[in-house]
């Protein structure tokens, strides 16, 4: 009988966890680690550039609020998920994203083609109340979008920590980020952020 036969891996939890672990984390890292190197997951499709200083504001608006918990940006290759909203979405979308908003739970639709789909004015409606447009909705009003402001210093210091991790925001950006925002609502940026999802393979 070998030293570590099935019989004993099955009656040792010890050994049945420590095999466990060693399986799936040799197997992780065989998918996982090639993606750090392939150019399709690690470069920006054409098209995909970094956030400005208000579409950034508008993403962490949206992140904060737990927007994410409805909406996915995920459309996956099937022809009943590209039907309904566009071409299924690839990795070179998501390069300038941190953390990505990919993911399959939706509650509400995926939002990753939104871009253009409304006007800013439907969107103001829908964020102060979604009944208003879409008479079905479950999903709560943000009124006060419309009157917090968006802090230029803040984009600034996110901005600054974004280029730790590789987005290529240059030092003019970044000077000219609190005039960018001036005077602009958190919903004025949540509004530009939806605004500009998915513009880059909308229409192909």
């Amino acid at each position: 009988m070998s030293f570590l036969s099935q019989d004993k891996v099955e009656r040792k939890v010890g050994w049945l966890i420590a095999l466990t672990l060693l399986t799936v984390s040799f197997g992780g890292l065989a998918e996982i680690v090639p993606l750090f190197f392939s150019h399709s997951t690690t470069e920006p499709i054409e098209g995909v550039k970094p956030y400005n200083a208000l579409r950034l504001a508008g993403r962490d608006v949206f992140i904060r609020e737990g927007c994410y918990n409805c909406h996915s940006q995920m459309i996956r290759p099937f022809r009943a998920e590209t039907l309904r909203y566009g071409h299924y979405s690839v990795a070179g979308e998501s390069v300038y994203d941190h953390p990505f908003q990919w993911g399959s739970k939706r509650t509400g639709p995926d939002l990753a083609r939104v871009g253009g789909r409304y006007s800013d004015e439907w969107h103001r409606v829908h964020l102060n109340d979604p009944r208003a447009v879409v008479p079905q909705s479950n999903m709560p009003s943000y009124p006060w979008l419309s009157s917090g402001k968006v802090d230029g210093e803040t984009i600034q210091t996110h901005m600054r920590a974004l280029t730790k991790v590789g987005v290529p925001y240059t030092e003019q950006e970044i000077a000219d980020a609190p005039k960018l925002v001036e005077n602009k609502t958190e919903q004025d940026a949540l509004i530009a952020y939806l605004q500009g999802l998915g513009l880059a393979l909308k229409d192909k």
